[in-house]
């Protein structure tokens, strides 16, 4: 694990994608803060989340941790907040009968 944690580190991009999907364990917690404080004013870290902010807290479910994660993460922060239907549902493709998708029906 710490050489995924030390390439996690050293990338210049890092992509969290839908964070806050779970709550966090212990280990989960201790290896995300020491991600970040490793990548703080030196790398560039790109999280997209449903839950807001001002939920993370809960997400990573001890105060002392979240506060140290949560103040790195949000000190040089740029925050894009999205309003809306979500993208998906309004470009969803119609859906096709079994015939017109290629689906074979066998009695």
């Amino acid at each position: 694990m710490d050489t995924l944690i030390d390439k996690l580190t050293r990338v210049q991009l890092l992509i969290l994608d839908d964070f806050g999907t779970h709550a966090l364990s212990d280990q989960q917690r201790f290896h995300l803060f020491e991600i970040v404080e490793e990548r703080y004013q030196r790398k560039s870290t790109l999280i997209t989340a449903q839950v807001p902010v001002a939920s993370w807290h809960d997400l990573i479910a001890d105060s002392t941790v979240a506060d140290a994660i949560l103040d790195r993460i949000v000190h040089n922060a740029h925050r894009i907040t999205l309003r809306g239907e979500s993208m998906r549902k309004q470009k969803s493709a119609p859906l096709l009968t079994a015939a017109e998708n290629g689906e074979i029906n066998q009695p």
